[in-house]
């Protein structure tokens, strides 16, 4: 019994398209056998193939802290030996 096909449209953006149809090319496959082979996977397993998570709230704390410095312009250390001193005292307790 023949299956019939379906067309799947994606937006994306430009670049990462070329660079994800590059790579893809240097291991075989083109970009619709990528896009087969991953729906193939989740339809069997049942699941996305790649582990993705809800970050946790130290993560969501560290997010937020970094959108703050952005948004203000403005980094935690003002160089790297701060930064290195403050790793080496959270290290120690």
């Amino acid at each position: 019994m023949v299956r019939q096909s379906t067309m799947l449209h994606v937006r994306m953006d430009s670049e990462l398209k070329r660079e994800a149809i590059q790579a893809l090319a240097a291991m075989g496959l083109t970009a619709s056998e990528a896009v087969r082979l991953l729906f193939h996977r989740i339809a069997v397993d049942q699941a996305f193939p790649l582990e993705l998570k809800v970050p946790n709230a130290d993560t969501k704390r560290a997010m937020a802290e970094v959108d703050e410095m952005v948004k203000n312009r403005r980094a935690r250390f003002a160089n790297a030996d701060e930064m290195l001193a403050d790793l080496e005292r959270a290290a120690r307790g």
